[in-house]
């Protein structure tokens, strides 16, 4: 039988850490892990041991289903939000590897605007 791949949809904000493991296609879900599954904390939702806890449950999965490699997409908030992904995404895609993972292909797929809708924060941005 030929090596089983699958695509792991890494979304990663500053809040959380989202990763979805599907088929190549992309078509059939395999599993689904966040952040908020794996740590006690809200606070440390979206933080690199989150990601790490979370990335090694989606390959634990991924290996029962005979797996062999996965190609990553990972995917910031985008749009007229952040277009950098959040402190989870290379700790995940570390763990992944290091889980015993091939890594094939890593994309980014952030949304990119094209002049859509206004940022919120109004016309002299957040003031802190």
């Amino acid at each position: 039988m030929a090596a089983k791949w699958g695509v792991a949809n890494i979304y990663a904000s500053y809040n959380n850490i989202m990763i979805t493991l599907t088929d190549i296609t992309g078509a059939e879900t395999i599993t689904r892990a966040t952040g908020g599954m794996v740590v006690k904390q809200a606070k440390d939702q979206a933080s690199p041991y989150a990601a790490q806890r979370v990335a090694e449950r989606v390959a634990d999965v991924a290996k029962e289903r005979d797996f062999v490699g996965i190609h990553v997409k990972v995917r910031a908030p985008g749009g007229n939000k952040s277009a950098s992904p959040g402190p989870g995404a290379q700790a995940a895609i570390r763990a992944l590897a290091r889980a015993g993972m091939k890594i094939g292909r890593i994309e980014d797929v952030t949304p990119v605007p094209h002049d859509g809708t206004k940022k919120k924060g109004g016309r002299r941005g957040r003031r802190v």
